[in-house]
């Protein structure tokens, strides 16, 4: 695929600092980059390797070239062009865009394989338009599969399930009954959608089991990372709103709700009963606490353990959490407390030392009254 810089601008919404018109044939790192590929600077760390890259552009963010950058730019402005060898395309997010472009060279048109005779395929279920079902796939009775679904090796799916259009289930993914996945979702290898919640209740020192009878949403355009384990609630929904992107390990219990476009970063964990508002990021190894809300706009930094609601537009951390900036101020200290002690311990001792003197005197003085 060879594109034109001047369409890759008009992709990102960006405008090119150079010549436009130039042939852009791969996209690459700026070290691995050679001529007729495009790379991107999102740092000005980086800017020393443009020194040595053999990229024929860049994609460069507006912050940096605001500046003057010795070797790359003057400063930005209407008719100006570099000063450097690279022709630049100049955007508000580089990552985005150079997301954006990757995608264009790296996907693939979509192309069916069809239902291999190796899958085993249940009684009732309704199978959409260009789909891809590979061996030793298993599928329940009645599970709805719509169109363009690719269900790779090893993928069952139980009684009554449904898979939106154009998603992707990569090999050993199990979902159980009832559970029903939206559109464009992506859910990678290992992972377990719908296994029960743990639910049990103590009596006479023995713990039963109370039935798990709900189910599991995943809503549109969701990714879920590798070997995680979201939990079917005991009643109603288990519930993954629009957008969420979740990353490996992650487990997330029984009757959970997460908002939409929320980032689950990798072992995380999720008690039962807890709802979640949108534009979250839960950092890694971050723990949250069943029956609680957390709000819109939080950030619970990684290790965080998160026991009590968290209201909407908060940074947390620690464990117990607290208010971010309370923590920083808490492991400043943190390092010095051996010197705060050795003062403390000597102030103790000073004053015993003036309380004697004053008791002292205080007894000298009563026996003169005396006299």
């Amino acid at each position: 695929m060879i594109k034109k810089l001047r369409e890759l601008a008009e992709l990102v919404g960006g405008s090119v600092i150079g010549n436009g018109d130039i042939d852009i044939k791969g996209i690459s790192g700026i070290k691995e980059a050679d001529e007729g590929d495009i790379t991107f600077i999102a740092h000005t760390k980086y800017l020393p390797d443009l020194e040595k890259t053999r990229a024929t552009a860049v994609i460069i963010g507006e912050k940096i070239l605001d500046s003057r950058l010795p070797g790359l730019a003057p400063r930005s402005g209407a008719g100006q062009t570099p000063d450097s060898r690279l022709t630049l395309l100049r955007v508000k997010n580089p990552y985005f865009a150079f997301s954006k472009i990757l995608e264009l060279f790296s996907k693939r048109p979509y192309q069916p394989t069809g239902i291999s005779n190796k899958a085993l395929i249940g009684e009732g279920c309704s199978l959409g338009k260009e789909i891809s079902v590979h061996p030793y796939v298993a599928l329940e009775e009645r599970v709805s599969i719509r169109d363009r679904v690719t269900l790779f090796p090893g993928v069952y799916i139980g009684k009554g399930s449904e898979i939106g259009e154009d998603s992707i289930i990569y090999p050993n993914v199990s979902i159980r009954e009832d559970i029903k996945i939206g559109k464009r979702v992506i859910i990678h290898s290992g992972t377990v959608i719908g296994s029960d919640g743990f639910g049990f209740v103590e009596e006479g020192g023995r713990y039963h089991k109370i039935p798990q009878v709900g189910n599991v949403l995943i809503e549109d355009d969701v990714e879920i990372g590798a070997n995680c384990t979201i939990d079917r609630a005991t009643l109603g929904s288990t519930i993954i709103k629009r957008g969420t992107k979740i990353d490996n390990l992650v487990h997330i219990a029984h009757n959970v709700i997460i908002g939409e476009d929320s980032i689950i970063v990798a072992q995380v964990g999720i008690s039962g009963s807890t709802e979640i508002g949108k534009h979250v990021i839960l950092a890694g190894q971050a723990g949250i606490a069943d029956h609680i809300k957390i709000g819109d706009n939080v950030v619970v930094i990684a290790q965080s353990g998160v026991g009590h609601d968290i209201e909407s537009n908060q940074v947390i951390s620690g464990t117990l959490a607290i208010p971010h900036k309370d923590w920083l101020k808490a492991q400043a200290i943190f390092a010095k407390l051996p010197e705060i002690r050795k003062k403390i311990t000597d102030l103790e001792e000073r004053i015993k030392r003036l309380e004697g003197i004053n008791s002292k005197g205080g007894e000298k003085n009563g026996d003169q009254g005396n006299s």
